[in-house]
């Protein structure tokens, strides 16, 4: 499993720690949480250690959240966090498949 200090200076790497730290102790309800849940299985398969616990419809939490404090603009917010997401993924398979091939 990669600890936060593999990837902490990938993008979107703080949006994963604090989901990351915030899962841990319970805290299901955080933007950075939902966005973990969100991301879990790919997360899972690239090697980041995760809690088992997760919110019911990551997804509609996210977004509900979101509404509630940006109205209008939180399509936008959503697109903006899942595209960090998605960064953050793309950049650690990538150095996990440059640490393959170096050795």
């Amino acid at each position: 499993m990669k600890t936060p200090d593999f990837y902490s200076d990938l993008p979107g790497s703080e949006l994963v720690t604090v989901g990351l730290a915030d899962l841990e102790r319970g805290v299901f309800d955080s933007t950075e949480a939902l966005l973990v849940a969100i991301g879990a299985p790919r997360l899972r398969t690239l090697g980041v250690a995760l809690p088992f616990a997760f919110p019911e419809c990551p997804e509609h939490e996210l977004y509900f959240q979101l509404g509630k404090r940006h109205g209008v603009d939180a399509h936008s917010r959503y697109n903006a966090l899942m595209r960090r997401l998605v960064s953050f993924e793309r950049a650690l398979d990538g150095r996990l498949r440059r640490e393959r091939a170096v050795g």
